[in-house]
């Protein structure tokens, strides 16, 4: 099946196809690139949300109470649950769907997991195509909730619109807080497990770590993280996260949307040009030449400059060569400006 036909299929409301299509993100699988152009009209009406945090926080679980409200409030769901991969065999206990079994029989719900496999900040490789492909195919919310590795998780940022950061007492969770880069990726802040000893210190804990950060930006014109706090078990304060993201939501679109959006679309194609050269220059070079080289008492930074020397110097020779061309377009524009004017 080719990737227009696919794509056709999927702008035709089709599970199969946004099953399929997905699985060609993550596969990294040749047709989906064609596939993607087709249906990228149809991208960026989703609001997603990033629901990340430390392990135990409960994410799953909050994730799916979360789905739960959205779907009360009207919103369709498609959820990306990203399961961490063993680092010995690559494979994920993919887990987190059958945490959220009882939202499968939702007909405006639909659940992906996927494996992180060698994926960096808690998040999959093909995360943001996987969320590009559920938001063409018409979902409301596009909900990606994160490998639990606590303050790495910086790339659901990059991924999302709104990131949920989620937190429980009596996990040390308020001091790792006070840390400035949990705070800076928060666009809401949950205490989670709120019924629990503790919970009430852990909220004032981050509401403090908040002030000061707001007085630090000296009155700059920024979004007021909130905290909430939630009980998934007790299915308790769900609905205020909701009114948090959605606050956050339209907090945003009186602000830059358009611009924030275009800016972490510059991110991945930063990534993806990283991900490609680095695919290819290790294609070239197996571990094996490398310890040999090392073998040789040449330093890291030796070895490294002779595999970047070939890409660099075409980079260089590239970029001579088109501005010895727009200088030649000049002048010749030039001259005949000049043959005018005389």
């Amino acid at each position: 099946m080719t990737g227009p036909e696919i794509a056709e299929r999927l702008l035709r409301g089709e599970l199969f196809a946004l099953s399929r299509l997905i699985s060609w993100a993550e596969n990294a699988h040749p047709a989906f690139a064609d596939a993607l152009a087709a249906i990228y009209p149809r991208v960026g009406k989703a609001w997603r949300v990033g629901v990340t945090g430390p392990p135990g926080a409960g994410k799953s679980s909050l994730s799916n109470e979360l789905v739960a409200e959205l779907r009360r409030s009207g919103s369709t769901v498609g959820v990306l649950a990203i399961d961490p991969s063993s680092p010995f065999t690559g494979g994920a206990l993919l887990g987190d769907r059958i945490r959220m079994e009882e939202r499968t029989k939702d007909t405006g719900v639909f659940i992906r997991s996927m494996a992180s496999r060698d994926g960096h900040g808690g998040l999959a490789r093909a995360a943001v195509d996987a969320c590009d492909v559920m938001d063409a195919f018409g979902f409301g919310t596009v909900l990606v909730e994160t490998v639990g590795v606590g303050q790495s998780e910086y790339d659901v940022v990059a991924a999302t619109d709104t990131v949920v950061v989620v937190l429980c007492p009596g996990a040390g969770d308020g001091i790792q807080a006070l840390k400035a880069g949990i705070l800076e990726v928060a666009d809401v802040l949950v205490v989670n497990k709120s019924d629990l000893d503790g919970a009430e210190q852990l909220m004032l804990d981050l509401e403090d770590a908040l002030r000061l950060r707001s007085i630090r930006r000296d009155g700059e014109n920024s979004w007021d993280v909130p905290v909430v706090a939630c009980s998934s078990h007790q299915g308790t304060g769900i609905d205020a996260l909701r009114r948090a993201i959605e606050g956050h939501r339209a907090w945003l679109e009186t602000r830059d949307l358009v611009g924030m959006r275009s800016h972490k679309r510059v991110q991945q194609v930063r990534r993806i040009v990283r991900e490609r050269l680095e695919d290819e220059l290790w294609g070239r070079h197996d571990d094996g030449s490398l310890e040999s080289s090392l073998r040789a008492s040449r330093t890291p930074y030796d070895v490294a400059h002779e595999i970047l020397e070939p890409v660099l110097s075409s980079i260089h020779v590239a970029g001579t060569g088109r501005a010895e061309a727009g200088h030649a377009e000049s002048g010749h524009a030039g001259s005949g400006h000049k043959g005018v004017r005389s």
